[in-house]
């Protein structure tokens, strides 16, 4: 200390010298424990008396903690998922319950949301790639943010929003939601005590949500989307007697000649998984056709009403009513047989899947409890599965839980078809096009009839062919007289 007087040199007191030392020890040790030396030596070199003296605060931490995001599982059995699109790049500051990416299952497509904020270091998956459960998607560094950010004397403003949101309570049990969820509840200041949950255990989903904003204020969810006419002129220049040319939906592709390897992936390696274990399945076929004409005139009564109400109505509501009325008759289609053929599940509730053809692939999203809604009530949920699935937005809980399933191919075109069982389930049935073709009415006279045909596939170890034959008769009647379904509903 002598020697630095002597050159001339204004030493600080110990206690400065000492604050110095303690400040310059935490920036300098990102895990900001202090250590006590028994002994301080300084030289000259060391002693900065130009550098301002400043506080501690609680941002100075210029390295902070990176901790590895993983995939959790998602539920239903999901092990992997393909990475589709990442919203973040490395570099980027993030928020709780910011979007990271979105990942595709064999189920449905989920968006995968932060749980930290800080700034992504690393990313683990490129696009396309597959990622399994437990491993990391990408590296956050949750003090970084901080980091970045000029030392300024922090004020924290209590948390009422988020503590509400996130941690809210009903009688001394948590909610269940997602991060999603609760930041969509939040940007809407929507409490989540005031939403009913229709997930497993009571979980609120993003389907909840929408529902609780639509009846507060008249209009949240996309409208269905509009068939647009064909312009005038493309029908009038039409030359008369032409064949009928469909033209291309998709743009089209040039030859190039090369072989092309590509990995199986998302709804198609759902397909195949499902596809072999439904080869195990015997399958008995029963088809018939069925004259939807009194229908047809029903419907183009309602599909006004319908539309005054917001909803299109197709025949579609009227099919799976039918069939809910069916199965009420004969459970044993609404079944499901375990692994080892030792005992058979009756379902109670009549969840009926609607095979959906998508650019993503087929997929089969699931009316739930029809045996409970009205045929304005079943097209109301067609309608909102509709627009979900063309816009690649069906959660897990949208496609998952069916006991039946009709696929209308008959949009596509074709009559006849042999549908596959969609294991666990007992039966699945293939419905035709409509078509105007003369028939024999009571009286021998010929008549137009809007026909159509349906095709039945059932599990034939619990199904017999008399059984599949009389439900398929009793769907038909309904059908084919559809005021009767009025003496029969709930």
């Amino acid at each position: 200390m002598a020697a630095l007087r002597g050159e001339g040199l204004r030493i600080p007191s110990r206690r400065t010298l000492l604050r110095q030392v303690c400040v310059h020890h935490y920036r300098c040790c990102s895990n900001g424990h202090f250590m006590k030396p028994e002994y301080l030596v300084f030289n000259k070199s060391s002693i900065r008396l130009s550098i301002p003296l400043r506080t501690l605060r609680t941002s100075a931490a210029v390295n902070g903690q990176v901790v590895q995001f993983k995939l959790s599982d998602i539920g239903e059995g999901i092990t992997e998922v393909n990475v589709k699109e990442w919203y973040v790049k490395v570099g980027d500051v993030v928020s709780q319950f910011d979007s990271i990416c979105e990942v595709q299952s064999d189920k449905a497509s989920v968006t995968i949301t932060s749980r930290y904020d800080g700034v992504i270091r690393k990313i683990y998956y490129n696009v396309d790639e597959t990622a399994f459960v437990g491993t990391a998607l990408v590296d956050i560094e949750t003090e970084a943010v901080k980091a970045v950010v000029p030392e300024q004397d922090v004020v924290e403003a209590p948390a009422v929003l988020n503590e509400e949101h996130t941690h809210q309570e009903i009688k001394g049990q948590k909610i269940l939601a997602t991060p999603a969820v609760r930041r969509l509840a939040m940007e809407n200041n929507i409490k989540l005590s005031e939403v009913v949950g229709t997930g497993k255990d009571g979980r609120i989903l993003k389907e909840d949500i929408l529902n609780y904003l639509a009846k507060q204020t008249g209009a949240i969810l996309p409208p269905s989307p509009e068939i647009v006419p064909p312009p005038p002129e493309l029908v009038s220049t039409k030359p008369k007697g032409a064949p009928f040319l469909p033209k291309p939906i998709t743009p089209i592709i040039q030859y190039t000649g090369k072989d092309r390897t590509e990995a199986v992936k998302g709804i198609q390696k759902a397909m195949v998984k499902t596809m072999s274990v439904a080869l195990k399945i015997p399958h008995f076929g029963y088809c018939d056709e069925v004259d939807l004409t009194c229908l047809v005139k029903l419907r183009n009564d309602l599909k006004v009403v319908t539309a005054d109400r917001g909803i299109k109505l197709s025949f579609m509501p009227f099919f799976l009513k039918a069939a809910s009325l069916g199965l009420l008759q004969y459970p044993i289609l609404n079944a499901s047989l375990d692994e080892d053929c030792q005992f058979i599940t009756y379902k109670s509730s009549h969840n009926i899947g609607i095979a959906m053809d998508t650019q993503q692939g087929l997929i089969v999203p699931v009316v739930k409890n029809v045996q409970i809604l009205s045929v304005f009530e079943i097209a109301a949920e067609i309608n909102r599965l509709l627009t979900l699935g063309l816009a690649n937005q069906l959660g897990t809980n949208d496609l998952s839980g069916g006991t039946f399933t009709l696929s209308n191919i008959g949009t596509i075109g074709g009559t006849y078809a042999k549908p596959v069982i969609l294991p666990p389930e007992a039966a699945i049935g293939a419905i035709g096009k409509i078509q105007v073709l003369p028939r024999f009415n009571d009286n021998g006279e010929i008549i137009k009839a809007q026909i159509m045909n349906i095709s039945w596939s059932a599990d034939h170890r619990i199904i017999d062919g008399a059984t599949m034959a009389r439900f398929s008769n009793l769907w038909k009647f309904y059908l084919e007289n559809p005021a009767t379904m009025l003496l029969d509903l709930k």
